[in-house]
């Protein structure tokens, strides 16, 4: 099942139970999407959790959503551990050490590894109501989402009331926020081809670029808001402005549309990044941005992953760039030895997969052996520590000579193709990085 859909038919469900709107005639505040780490062991392929909003009771919420839960989960298959919280209306607004606990606890879910005893532990502190089906599992999800909101909600005020000082400490980490307008298929579709007019979806993705992003790979000739599984959605466009999406979405030309929603999400946001120091601060399990110099020439292995090795003052790591990231493989070889970078990508068994990167400064010369002067001709060694000599002219050099390379790179940073982007890494057209961009489209 899909945990987009699910909380969508929640969500509506909701609405249906106020009756006539919410109390303050206001409607609900959009449904928040969040992406956790990539990285952890037990996760859905994308690692979302939702947050909605009620004006319901939390016991009656909690009511309700269960029994969605129960006629839509996959609960026979033992990976399938759904939960639910349901948090007070103030969450996130009232300043208390309660809620400064669940946003430290959904900052964990997004860098590091929880446990279901950390979110019991953090439930009990709370009081918030719970439910779980499996492990409980899935209650790390939900209560990750609910600090994502008072996270979301917080960097809101504080703009509002244009309080300086470290917006990023305001929200706790969740201050980035795009949308993503999400088609669903009619029930009787799923898990059959989906029928969508492929030009349509070149027309309207061009329409919207750069406010959408990730909609086609023009390059690969792949419609990448369009999932290769049978799940419920029939196509995801995201972007920075919800009309935008929301436009996008209805031009694309398909079969037809069971249900919309539109999520804020943190996704294409790099907000799964740590900023390392040093590369022996680095570890297993999460995602980082750090900088290097490129130890090794690039080497294109079995499979046709390129794997190269970024070095600092305190050691050394492997990158790679899998088959699956297709012409950034490319990018990946032009890198040589010397050359200065800064690398992005999640760290597992010891090696740092490569989502982007920034150069900082390539090596513009190597060590050469002379050519001579007379013929052109390249010199031969004339024996150890005698320097080289032409065999056809006489002529000899004492040392090795400064060559320049031509390089196929530029400074600034390169990033995978939207086929092969993860949910929450960032688009370089959404700009506000430190250096100039080389967009992939």
């Amino acid at each position: 099942m899909c945990t987009t859909y699910v909380a969508h038919t929640i969500a509506q469900r909701l609405q249906d139970r106020e009756r006539d709107g919410r109390s303050d005639g206001t409607p609900a505040p959009q449904p928040l999407l969040v992406r956790l780490n990539p990285a952890v062991e037990h996760k859905t392929r994308g690692n979302a959790a939702v947050a909605l909003h009620t004006t319901l009771d939390p016991a009656e919420a909690v009511s309700i959503v269960g029994r969605v839960v129960n006629r839509l989960a996959e609960a026979d298959d033992p990976n399938t551990n759904p939960g639910v919280v349901a948090a007070p209306d103030d969450a996130g607004w009232s300043g208390i050490d309660d809620n400064d606990a669940v946003l430290a606890f959904a900052r964990a879910a997004l860098w590091d590894h929880l446990t279901i005893a950390d979110a019991e532990r953090v439930l009990g502190v709370t009081g918030y109501q719970s439910e779980s089906w499996g492990n409980g599992r899935g209650r790390i999800g939900a209560l990750a989402a609910v600090g994502a909101w008072i996270g979301r909600r917080r960097a809101l005020e504080a703009d509002a009331s244009a309080t300086t000082g470290d917006r990023e400490g305001t929200g706790g980490g969740f201050t980035d926020w795009t949308y993503e307008c999400i088609s669903y298929r009619q029930r009787e579709r799923w898990g059959t081809p989906r029928e969508v007019a492929e030009e349509s979806v070149y027309r309207a993705a061009e329409e919207g670029y750069p406010t959408v992003w990730d909609t086609v790979d023009r390059d690969e000739r792949e419609l990448v808001c369009v999932p290769h599984t049978p799940c419920p959605i029939l196509h995801g466009v995201r972007g920075d402005d919800p009309d935008a999406c929301e436009t996008v979405a209805g031009a694309i030309e398909s079969e037809p549309v069971a249900t919309r929603e539109t999520f804020v999400t943190n996704q294409g946001t790099d907000a799964h990044l740590h900023d390392a120091e040093h590369l022996d601060s680095v570890a297993d399990g999460r995602a980082y941005r750090v900088a290097g110099t490129i130890g090794s020439r690039p080497e294109t292995k079995r499979g046709g992953h390129v794997f190269t090795t970024l070095e600092d003052d305190s050691g050394a790591i492997e990158c790679v760039a899998f088959e699956p990231t297709k012409r950034f493989r490319d990018r990946v070889r032009a890198l040589g030895p010397g050359d200065r970078i800064t690398v992005c990508g999640e760290v597992s068994d010891g090696t740092l997969k490569l989502e982007k990167f920034a150069v900082r400064s390539l090596r513009r010369t190597e060590r050469a052996t002379p050519t001579c002067p007379d013929c052109d001709r390249r010199m031969e060694s004339a024996g150890r520590e005698q320097g080289y000599r032409c065999r056809d002219c006489g002529t000899q050099a004492p040392e090795k000579v400064e060559r320049e390379i031509e390089r196929d790179l530029e400074s600034g940073w390169y990033e995978v193709p939207p086929c092969a982007r993860r949910h929450v890494a960032k688009p370089l057209v959404r700009g506000g990085f430190d250096a100039p961009t080389h967009p992939e489209r």
